[in-house]
């Protein structure tokens, strides 16, 4: 399954919509400018996920939120180990070196991750008309196979990720990471058929 490109057209201006009130609500957390840019946006399947993402090395941090609704699914935050550091230590004025994550850090992303993945799908049940809710984040440390294995535990239905790149960029600097959208196909369609009503205008 793929997206037109009028649907696209239509998915990254709420996406952009999205991530606009999340940069500015980090930006008001940090005392700082941020960005969030979405260069790209692509459906593929859970098996060919690991082969999607470009990551220097198999072992991620996740925050996953589960949510709702018209539309159910699990919104993740991925970035490789050594981005999430580096995003922490931007966000908090350091230097954008790579290191262990400590307690602290695995909050600060946690908090990153709620406000971003809020931030997405609240934009799109608003500009949709439909009622999306959401659970409390979760966050991980696991290798990219053990997280596509997870998604496959328990359900039937064939499943779908919805990937968006993104970067955060501040005024030193900026980290690439994605935002997997993982729908089944029921919940799939009911986003294509929303995208294509004459009210979801690009």
């Amino acid at each position: 399954m793929s997206l037109s490109p009028d649907q696209i057209d239509k998915l990254t201006e709420i996406v952009n919509i999205g991530f606009g009130r999340a940069a500015a609500s980090l930006s008001n957390l940090v005392q700082q400018r941020i960005l969030l840019s979405v260069p790209e946006i692509r459906i593929c399947s859970v098996d060919e996920l690991p082969n999607y993402l470009s990551l220097p090395s198999s072992q991620v941090t996740t925050v996953h939120q589960i949510f709702h609704g018209w539309l159910n699914g699990d919104a993740i935050l991925l970035l490789d180990t050594e981005s999430a550091s580096i995003l922490v230590n931007l966000l908090s004025g350091d230097a954008p070196e790579a290191r262990p994550l400590t307690t602290s850090d695995r909050e600060a992303l946690i908090e990153i991750g709620n406000i971003l993945l809020n931030a997405f799908i609240g934009s799109l049940g608003n500009i949709l008309k439909v009622k999306i809710h959401f659970s409390v984040p979760r966050f991980y440390i696991e290798a990219i196979h053990e997280l596509v294995n997870a998604l496959h535990v328990g359900e039937n239905e064939i499943r779908h990720t919805l990937v968006i790149k993104t970067f955060f960029e501040t005024r030193d600097s900026h980290v690439g990471g994605y935002v997997v959208i993982i729908l089944g196909i029921e919940s799939l369609e009911r986003l294509c058929e929303a995208l294509d009503a004459p009210s979801v205008s690009s």
